[in-house]
């Protein structure tokens, strides 16, 4: 859990900084690097925002290798807890009918069957 809670507040973290970064180096309003930022990190790329410039195009070499591991993680993170949470579920599930089985098993018989 705490690794979890490690890379939701680091996600957040990095999002800001290459937003900030992108702002002041290739001079994007705070929305158009805030978009960037996320694009990059999704891989999803739509190719409307390019660096212009030689920091800019370095940076974001830099921050797709170091952004895009942590994004990865923090997604898998997620998927990892959900499927852990599914899993305890259906064991909690598979343990109360195989104690209502036994239940059933061992109650007296109902006299109206007889």
């Amino acid at each position: 859990m705490f690794r979890l809670l490690t890379l939701i507040t680091t996600l957040p973290l990095i999002i800001t900084t290459g937003t900030i970064f992108f702002r002041y180096v290739e001079g994007w309003s705070w929305l158009d690097a805030y978009f960037f930022t996320v694009v990059t990190l999704s891989t999803v790329g739509y190719g409307e925002l390019v660096p212009a410039t030689a920091l800019g195009k370095i940076g974001t070499t830099i921050f797709i290798f170091t952004g895009l591991g942590v994004f990865a993680l923090t997604i898998q993170q997620f998927a990892s807890f959900a499927v852990r949470k599914r899993e305890e579920h259906a064991e909690r599930l598979a343990q109360r009918m195989a104690r209502h089985a036994v239940e059933g098993a061992t109650s007296p018989e109902d006299p109206a069957k007889g």
